[in-house]
């Protein structure tokens, strides 16, 4: 083959190689535009999709806003709702208890005597039929002599804690009296008015007007001056009753300068604790107060 031959053969190849070369340039570029536009259209479809996604989402958060808002504005509406209902049945639930308190009150006032806290001593009458009810018998322990005394049993249990106490200090408190009839008043009063004349008066109940008829009230007395009553002021046992007896509910009925009988240091009625508190932290006695602000007291005359 001569070199001429060859030079045209090597052109040949290299001319159909540069052809296939353009050839296949040209299909890969058309292949990667081709590839580039549907990128570019899958592209825009992803973003028109992702727009409405967005859209959608933008819609729906804003619905769902406006939802939630309702829905807390009627939340709202039904809690203001509960709230008056609630506030009305509380209202009603108070007026119950009220009512309640009141009916319960009353019935515990209808079941109390009233007599009991009577402004009596020469103010109001008691008459002959009159009989405390129910009357308990004092522990003999607690009385001076051999006799049988009775006191109203509400009282009782009072008196004995006040008696125990004092006996816990060191003093010996003993009960000269306690309940005395109508009758047996009268013939107390008949027996000092022949021993005394007029001036029992100042000293003795007629019947009918004695604290001691109520059963509320007692004399105290101590194993040294038994029934010598007027020396009871210097006793340990009186100076214990002055600074203790109204925790008890027993107040001094006739103190110094009274306006019903002489100064009894001895006598002692039983009105309670809460009105005897307060005649002890004033510093005033039973009979210094209106009745219409003694009765307040009566409901609670029992309460320890």
């Amino acid at each position: 083959m001569t070199k001429q031959t060859i030079y045209k053969y090597v052109f040949a190849v290299a001319t159909i190689t540069l052809v296939a070369i353009s050839s296949v340039l040209y299909i890969q570029n058309n292949w990667l535009r081709l590839e580039n536009s549907e990128l570019k259209h899958s592209s825009q479809g992803r973003e028109q999709i992702l727009a409405k996604k967005i859209l959608l989402l933008e819609t729906t958060y804003a619905d769902t806003i406006v939802a939630l808002e309702l829905n807390e504005q009627e939340k709202e509406n039904l809690a203001d709702k509960l709230k008056k209902e609630k506030d009305k049945l509380e209202e009603i639930e108070d007026d119950y208890n009220r009512i309640n308190d009141t009916v319960g009150q009353l019935v515990r006032l209808s079941e109390t005597d009233e007599e009991l806290l009577q402004k009596y001593s020469k103010v109001y009458f008691l008459n002959e039929n009159y009989i405390p009810d129910p009357l308990g018998y004092i522990s003999q322990k607690n009385i001076f002599g051999s006799k049988s005394l009775q006191i109203h049993s509400e009282v009782l249990p009072f008196l004995r804690e006040m008696m125990d106490d004092a006996s816990d200090d060191g003093v010996d408190l003993q009960i000269l009296s306690a309940y005395r009839s109508f009758q047996y008043q009268q013939q107390i009063k008949q027996t000092y008015v022949t021993i005394y004349g007029s001036g029992a008066n100042k000293f003795s109940a007629d019947q009918g007007y004695s604290e001691h008829q109520l059963g509320t009230t007692v004399d105290f007395t101590n194993d040294t001056i038994g029934s010598q009553l007027s020396l009871f002021e210097s006793t340990d046992q009186f100076a214990w009753l002055e600074k203790n007896a109204y925790k008890y509910g027993f107040t001094l009925s006739y103190p110094k300068n009274n306006s019903y009988y002489q100064y009894e240091p001895w006598h002692w009625r039983f009105v309670g604790k809460d009105l005897a508190k307060y005649l002890h932290r004033n510093d005033l006695y039973f009979y210094d107060l209106d009745q219409r602000d003694i009765d307040e007291y009566l409901l609670d005359l029992f309460e320890d």
